[in-house]
């Protein structure tokens, strides 16, 4: 593995094999992040890399394209077989600028859309000031309850009815219930809206059949495919058939030329290996090992937004323990434990020092970790959350990293000299 490049970049080969290591050894916990298969990565580092494809199958502005075209198409009917969508756009580089995309298929400059606070649980292309979806667009954004932390349907409901925006946007990247599609639906059937589901957390959920399925209540969707659903880092934009068109002249020439065709290809292969029937078997196990991980931690004295989760993530509030989630975050990776600061709902500190933490079991679950692991990390997280400054917990905590992560071995196969 990696030979030639050993050879040629000697820099490069061994800065590859050093984050081999760094995952190899370490808790991936940040519920963004998956490892995806040999079979995956080969296609990514493919020599599909060298041709150019601008364009869509039989329409393509290049000669040389018809296995390509063969491949696109292939990957267009996995996308709708797995999701039941009636079209899709396998194009998309990544999730931001499909979310992007989307937007534009519908909506003009000024137009107004409804999404979610990025504080609250969203993203920052649901239009956060910061981002050219906030800029290009009015972006109006509703929340969750204080005293549940769940989603206000009623204010989102308020907010269509006095904004009529174009497009609502429901999804999250750190709120930990079920999305209800159906209620959304409603409202932006009532005030005349699009209704775009960004399920980039939970697609591989989706497919294996763990969590609902925003078909047939939205009218779009995007997810990217490299979190839940163990694939390439890309996006899909699926779509009823009345948005397929806009959809793809959005897609390109709107904002992308020439598709990535490896990444394509990538994906072709994720969206094979989430439909099998194992498949599903890992979408629930990663649920479940969510929830032992959610109550051992709330037996730590950690609280969780929400009081738990219905997914693959967990978002915690570390306030209790004296340490802000920036800190958190530090000393968890001190011990080997990879996860990301976040802010929590109505957070009083800053983004970048906020209260919270986000922890996930997707990549846990891929290594081949039960409910058992999920218990000894969840106590073990516990522990040096409340005492970051023990020498004695932090050793132990090191221990337990070591003993999991030499007992579920990653890529076991690959050799990198």
């Amino acid at each position: 593995m990696l030979e030639h490049l050993k050879h040629t970049d000697a820099a490069v080969h061994g800065i590859l094999k050093q984050e081999l290591n760094r995952q190899r050894a370490t808790l991936g916990m940040i519920p963004s992040e998956n490892f995806i298969s040999e079979a995956v990565m080969e296609a990514a580092g493919s020599w599909l890399n060298n041709k150019y494809s601008e364009g869509y199958p039989g329409k393509r502005y290049y000669g040389g394209n018809e296995h390509i075209d063969e491949l696109e198409r292939l990957a267009i009917q996995r996308a709708k077989d797995a999701f039941g969508a009636e079209h899709a756009n396998v194009q998309p580089y990544s999730g931001s600028p499909a979310n992007l995309a989307a937007y534009l298929a519908i909506m003009q400059t000024g137009d107004t859309f409804l999404g979610m606070s990025l504080a609250h649980g969203g993203h920052l292309t649901h239009g956060h000031t910061v981002s050219a979806t906030g800029k290009i667009f009015n972006a109006v954004h509703y929340g969750v309850r204080a005293d549940t932390e769940l989603i206000d349907y009623e204010q989102v409901r308020s907010l269509a009815l006095e904004h009529k925006p174009k497009v609502i946007v429901c999804g999250a990247t750190a709120y930990p219930r079920l999305i209800d599609y159906a209620a959304f639906a409603e409202i932006a059937h009532e005030v005349g809206a699009v209704l775009l589901a960004d399920i980039s957390h939970v697609a591989g959920l989706v497919v294996g059949q763990a969590h609902p399925s925003p078909f047939p209540h939205a009218d779009m969707v995007m997810t990217t495919t490299h979190k839940t659903l163990r694939g390439p880092r890309g996006a899909l934009l699926l779509t009823k058939q009345a948005h397929a068109q806009a959809i793809d002249k959005s897609i390109f020439p709107g904002l992308q030329g020439g598709p990535h065709n490896h990444i394509t290809a990538a994906i072709a292969v994720a969206l094979h290996e989430a439909m099998q029937p194992e498949f599903k078997t890992y979408a629930k196990k990663v649920i479940a090992n969510a929830q032992v991980l959610a109550q051992e931690l709330q037996a730590n004295g950690i609280r969780l937004i929400t009081g738990g989760t219905d997914t693959h993530l967990l978002l915690g509030d570390v306030t209790s323990t004296g340490l802000t989630g920036a800190q958190a975050e530090t000393v968890l990776d001190s011990v080997g434990v990879v996860c990301n600061k976040n802010m929590i709902p109505f957070d009083p500190r800053k983004p970048m020092d906020p209260s919270g933490v986000r922890l996930g079991t997707p990549g846990l679950t891929t290594r081949g970790m039960k409910e058992e692991e999920m218990k000894l990390i969840g106590s073990m997280l516990g522990e040096v959350l409340r005492a970051p400054k023990d020498e004695q917990v932090l050793a132990r905590a090191k221990g337990v990293v070591k003993e999991l992560t030499k007992k579920f071995p990653l890529y076991s196969d690959i050799v990198v000299s």
